[in-house]
């Protein structure tokens, strides 16, 4: 029988639970909407340079203060957003996209397929994976699709063995038995058995790359291969940020709080999901 944990089933959940789960839920919530609409509040311009307002504090004209160039901080910050947890998705999607299939029929149908398919990932698993999205951003080049790809592609084989593994330990049950025993189908065992009891790992796990690809997207465009340097995105204030941290401080933190509750707010979510499901 097929796990299901639905957003009523952690509402619903015990008080401590409950706050586990609604305070990273808030959170998130929180930065995707200034994310979103947040830019449509602000009339300044991220890429705007006003010399005369260099390295000016928080104060009512600029809430975040102003960087190295004039620029407003919060326009930034704000329409950073929407660069930085975009190219997470994208990365995510180019993640899960091929590294499901691989995975579930690696597992599932074992034999060559299996040794195949994991002798390839193997191979991307022997690189760090920041390393091997730096190799990769040296052969396609710099920008904000590029470095999608690169941590999608350096995430790939991650996400494929969790799914084998996932399918591996459902694939022995003796409920796949008996649909094979009755003359059930590869592709109906798959569908109707097998996807959903993998189902809420496979979020999970996908979760994780989410939160990962953020942070090495950021990290990537803090080492400056997102392109147009102007670009308001977190990991390039990050960078901007870094050489006047002492006199400007303000330059740095928003970009960085930025990053570490998104991240925090997706891992808690991520874990508070599975916690729910191994209750169950």
């Amino acid at each position: 029988m097929a796990l299901h944990v639905s957003l009523n089933d952690l509402i619903k959940a015990r008080p401590q639970r409950r706050l586990t789960f609604h305070m990273p839920l808030l959170i998130l919530a929180l930065i995707v909407l200034l994310t979103l609409f947040g830019p449509m509040l602000t009339t300044r311009d991220p890429r705007h340079a006003e010399t005369e307002a260099a390295l000016h504090p928080p104060s009512e004209a600029y809430p975040l203060g102003t960087d190295a160039l004039g620029r407003d901080v919060l326009s930034r910050t704000l329409w950073g957003g929407r660069q930085t947890l975009s190219m997470a998705l994208l990365a995510t999607a180019i993640t899960i996209l091929p590294g499901l299939p691989i995975g579930i029929l690696a597992g599932y149908y074992g034999g060559w397929w299996d040794r195949l398919l994991m002798a390839a990932m193997d191979t991307l698993l022997a690189f760090p994976n920041l390393l091997l999205a730096l190799a990769l951003l040296s052969l396609t080049g710099t920008g904000l699709q590029q470095v999608a790809l690169a941590v999608g592609i350096a995430g790939l084989p991650a996400y494929a063995r969790v799914a084998r593994a996932a399918v591996l330990e459902i694939r022995g049950r003796l409920y796949i038995d008996a649909a094979q025993a009755i003359g059930a189908n590869s592709r109906r065992i798959l569908v109707f058995h097998i996807l959903p009891n993998v189902r809420e790992t496979l979020l999970s796990f996908a979760a994780v790359s989410l939160s990962w690809a953020i942070l090495n997207g950021a990290a990537l465009a803090f080492l400056g291969f997102s392109g147009d340097p102007s670009t308001p995105d977190w990991g390039i204030m990050l960078d901007q940020g870094r050489d006047a941290f002492r006199a400007a401080p303000w330059i740095a933190l928003p970009p960085g709080i930025a990053i570490t509750l998104t991240v925090y707010a997706v891992n808690r979510l991520a874990d508070a999901w599975q916690d729910q499901t191994s209750r169950r």
